[in-house]
């Protein structure tokens, strides 16, 4: 029984450690191929012999980057917090409410995580035209705060029915608070983990989105952070080692973002699943 025991936890370490390994080795290649000089041709997994930070410096010189990350800065934040505030005054009936009504609409929500985003592609596209907004940030932010809704909409609305009991407004409301009161002082802080589970998840789609802004920012000066790293991109070479190293840079700030939000992502996967 004992021997049987052993055998499996060697097991479970044994598959825990390949698999970190599985995944840390892409890590690696991507840090080793951007600290190499382009002529440098020894295979990606053999550590380079001259390591060099020129990549980065030219990555951050010679192509838009810097710019892009501004671009990507405001699309993200501002789509995040039209998410969030929408988001949360949505689910917060839906979540309150027992009518069937309410349960349709939620439903309703949740078509628009079957409906793939590539359908509505050219109907937004003509009314972004014809709106005058092809070309600037606000076609991107619309139309990433209109495909991310439902998500944030389901996750909320799930977290708020498992994990925030109604006990808690009924006895702010005797003490004195108005139902908006109430929602803004004792759900809205309660509702953290759902929050930043949805800032990192919203985050990095819309960060790393290439196909949207590739669409609606053609032919105009700003670019993303994908589009930036595109530019990289020859039509016959391909300068691999700077295309790492901005991928790299292009890291630092949602990883950052992550790190932050992190300790709420558990919870609110958590709480978002028991609903």
């Amino acid at each position: 029984m004992k021997t049987t025991g052993l055998w499996s936890r060697f097991g479970a370490n044994l598959t825990a450690y390949g698999s970190t390994l599985l995944f840390l080795l892409p890590v690696y290649v991507l840090i080793n191929l951007s600290i190499r000089p382009t002529d440098d041709l020894t295979p990606p997994v053999i550590p380079s012999s001259r390591p060099t930070f020129e990549n980065f410096i030219t990555a951050w010189t010679t192509s838009p980057l810097p710019g892009s990350i501004v671009t990507s800065l405001i699309v993200t934040s501002i789509s995040c917090l039209v998410v969030l505030v929408i988001g949360t005054m949505a689910s917060y009936p839906l979540a309150r409410s027992t009518s069937r009504l309410s349960t349709g609409t939620f439903y309703f929500f949740m078509i628009g995580l079957l409906l793939p985003f590539q359908l509505a592609l050219i109907p937004l596209y003509i009314q972004m035209r014809d709106l005058g907004l092809l070309g600037t940030v606000w076609a991107l932010v619309i139309v990433y705060s209109g495909v991310q809704l439902p998500f944030t909409v389901f996750l909320i609305t799930t977290f708020l029915r498992a994990g925030v009991p109604l006990d808690y407004e009924e006895a702010a409301q005797i003490d004195g608070c108005s139902p908006l009161m109430a929602f803004w002082h004792v759900v809205v802080p309660l509702l953290r983990p759902a929050l930043g589970t949805c800032v990192i998840l919203n985050s990095v789609g819309v960060w790393n989105d290439f196909f949207t802004p590739l669409i609606y920012l053609s032919g105009s000066g700003q670019v993303t952070i994908p589009m930036a790293i595109f530019q990289f991109v020859g039509q016959y070479t391909t300068n691999w080692p700077l295309i790492f190293a901005s991928l790299l840079i292009s890291m630092v700030p949602v990883l950052t973002l992550y790190l932050l939000f992190q300790r709420y992502v558990i919870q609110g996967f958590a709480g978002g699943l028991k609903g």
